[in-house]
């Protein structure tokens, strides 16, 4: 794969930091990579709530059909939660979908022997919990530790951030015995080298984590053949069953249908 386009789907309808995203990402990117980032053009501007991410839902797979019909190899669904990841993973086809979510998980998972994950508002924890056991690491979760902001918080006064960071980080490593510390929000971004230095285990930026573990796929695809099954969980819908209900015309998923 002489080049890899992936795309920063950012869940959202706002793209006043899409710039400080790509710019960010650019300098942990292989060699060969190309990164776009796009928002949704309408809807929630942040999803805390699951009602703003069933609201979006419609946008993101729109997105994911678009970003397929234009060649991209990647799309990562940039939130935490990992909104309709495994719908996107459905109507793929060909592409790789990766989120922070399990992406930040299964890194995780492999540095240490537990991990915490540091949450915005208490608000998000029951969702996260349950990705957390959908995904096979409830054994390895230490605790939830919340900061009390809102997504749209976080860099509006970043020292402020880094200060209530710090404070819940150091209650995960000594109170709940974490190895490891995922930040669980994709805009916590930017955050993580400062943190890491000074509590000397991994902190996992998710953004980062999410988009690194495209790449990966990508090139396990290229060189094992490596790809996601559709056997079973991420088996195609029918092409036949949405022609015939006209889903494409009716919800104006341009692209959904092709042929096998």
């Amino acid at each position: 794969m002489d080049k890899k386009r992936i795309l920063i789907l950012k869940a959202v309808a706002y793209d006043s930091l899409n710039r400080a995203i790509k710019d960010y990402l650019d300098g942990y990117k292989d060699e060969g990579t190309e990164i776009t980032v796009r928002s949704l053009k309408e809807g929630p501007l942040h999803l805390e709530y699951q009602y703003y991410q069933a609201l979006a839902g419609a946008g993101m797979l729109k997105e994911v059909l678009r970003a397929q019909k234009e060649g991209f190899d990647a799309v990562v669904m940039s939130c935490f939660d990992d909104p309709f990841l495994y719908p996107a993973r459905e109507i793929s086809k060909n592409m790789v979908i990766t989120a922070p979510g399990e992406s930040s998980m299964s890194l995780a998972a492999l540095l240490g022997g537990s991990f915490s994950i540091i949450v915005g508002r208490d608000k998000w924890i029951p969702q996260m919990r349950e990705n957390v056991c959908r995904y096979g690491f409830e054994k390895r979760l230490a605790s939830f530790r919340s900061l009390g902001m809102g997504v749209l918080d976080f860099h509006k006064d970043e020292q402020f951030t880094m200060k209530k960071m710090k404070e819940e980080i150091a209650l995960a490593i000594e109170r709940d015995r974490a190895e490891a510390i995922i930040l669980g929000c994709s805009m916590q971004f930017g955050f993580y080298r400062e943190l890491q230095e000074e509590f000397k285990v991994p902190v996992i930026d998710s953004m980062i984590a999410g988009f690194k573990h495209a790449e990966y796929l990508l090139e396990l695809k290229e060189k094992a053949g490596w790809t996601f099954s559709r056997r079973g969980l991420y088996e195609a819908p029918r092409q036949e069953e949405m022609r015939a209900w006209s889903l494409e015309e009716d919800f104006g998923l341009d692209g959904l249908l092709y042929e096998d």
